[in-house]
């Protein structure tokens, strides 16, 4: 009998993937190279995993790409239950990508302003842009989205709205643990990045760019 459709061997396919995993990994390298060159130097968290990182970093001394992944791979396993294993599949990879991302431009890239604001300003843009190529393939940027989108499962709360309170407490904790002039510079990271993710998937995608794929109990 003759399959019709077997996707191992149909070469759309195969490009399909391919240009797929090419914009995840562009995506992550992009946010990456944002947060290692232009916010970590200045200790601005670009999110709840990333405010993580640099409360991990500053009490631990360990490395921001390490307690990037750490914290952002917890988030995920603890809503993994309830959102399903096959949706968490890009995001482990856009976690994983965006660390070692991280660590390489740490490494090998020395920051060309080290001037904070003109640091916040690219850092934010960049990343904004690298979020947006990542969601127009329908995965998210970090593991603490997903606590978002769980609890919109059950409890029905927006997830704008948990995203926003959640990553507020950890702007907070960070700025209280460090320098309190972190939380207005992390406010206004994302407001900057939500911009420029606006500003893409309007020009580019006339449809909705996130639709998680949930499992049914």
């Amino acid at each position: 009998m003759r399959i019709p459709f077997l996707p191992g061997r149909d070469p759309s396919f195969i490009r399909r993937l391919v240009n797929k995993l090419s914009m995840i990994a562009a995506g992550s390298i992009i946010q990456g190279y944002a947060m290692a060159v232009f916010l970590f130097p200045h200790a601005i968290p670009s999110g709840g995993g990333a405010g993580i990182a640099v409360l991990l970093n500053h009490g631990f001394g360990i490395p921001m790409s390490l307690g990037l992944w750490f914290a952002n791979i917890a988030f995920l396993l603890f809503t993994v239950h309830y959102l399903g294993s096959v949706s968490a599949v890009g995001t482990v990879l856009v976690i994983t990508i965006t660390s070692v991302s991280v660590n390489f431009f740490e490494v090998y890239v020395t920051p060309p302003m080290n001037n904070v604001w003109l640091d916040l300003l690219l850092g934010s843009l960049l990343l904004g842009t690298g979020i947006a190529l990542l969601m127009k393939q329908r995965v998210s940027n970090g593991g603490i989205g997903y606590v978002a989108l769980a609890i919109y499962k059950y409890k029905r709360i927006h997830p704008g709205t948990s995203l926003f309170w959640m990553n507020g407490f950890i702007f907070a904790l960070t700025a209280y643990v460090i320098d309190w002039q972190i939380i207005v510079l992390a406010v206004l990271c994302q407001w900057l990045s939500t911009r420029m993710i606006h500003f893409i998937l309007r020009i580019q995608s006339p449809r909705p760019a996130l639709r998680p794929a949930w499992r049914k109990k």
